[in-house]
């Protein structure tokens, strides 16, 4: 029963965790399967149960910027399309093998209206998404690689352990050399 574990902070009854975990679709994925590309429809949100995915895009120049990472008990998805059905402006990339737990918006509906209490469920996790994207962007702006990259670690401290150093620099904004840097001066204090 997943929806145990996904809302283990919330006293619902054994029907309401039915019914919700009746809505979710498990799905595996292997290291490098995209699956969302920018331009395709968005029909699910992700609840990552074991693995790493990321959310990214590539500039104009091909270079790619990721945006978010999902290790587990983390949702993902492309939300600015998946909420306003429109097509997706990122993609997503497994980047360990996964198990994920997917719905679509109208499931997602259907879930709040059936059971109140993960709608506000989700509207404290989005708060607090939106309070880390908020505080991520005032931090590119104004700290230093390094000073970003020891707030990376502490958002994400399994991801550094797990993922291709490029992913990191990437999410960073910063080069994959800089990164190198970075770490060996941290190694040496």
């Amino acid at each position: 029963m997943v929806a145990r574990k996904i809302f283990k902070d919330l006293d619902l009854s054994k029907a309401d965790l039915d019914l919700i975990d009746s809505r979710l679709e498990k799905v595996s994925y292997r290291k490098g399967d995209i699956i969302l590309k920018v331009g395709e429809e968005v029909p699910y949100q992700y609840y990552v149960e074991d693995g790493c995915l990321r959310t990214f895009f590539q500039d104009k120049k091909g270079k790619g910027h990721t945006l978010q990472f999902a290790v587990n008990d983390w949702w993902i998805s492309d939300y600015t399309a998946f909420i306003n059905s429109r097509k997706a402006i990122m993609n997503i990339e497994c980047i360990q093998d996964a198990t994920v737990y997917r719905m679509t918006y109208q499931q997602l509906e259907s879930i709040y209206r059936d059971v109140p209490q993960v709608e506000s469920f989700f509207r404290r996790k989005l708060e607090r998404a939106f309070a880390s994207f908020q505080n991520r962007i005032l931090s590119t702006m104004a700290d230093s690689a390094q000073e970003r990259y020891l707030l990376f670690l502490k958002a994400y401290p399994e991801v550094d352990r797990s993922v291709k150093n490029y992913h990191i620099a990437s999410y960073l904004g910063i080069a994959t050399e800089t990164l190198s840097r970075i770490r060996k001066r941290l190694a040496k204090e």
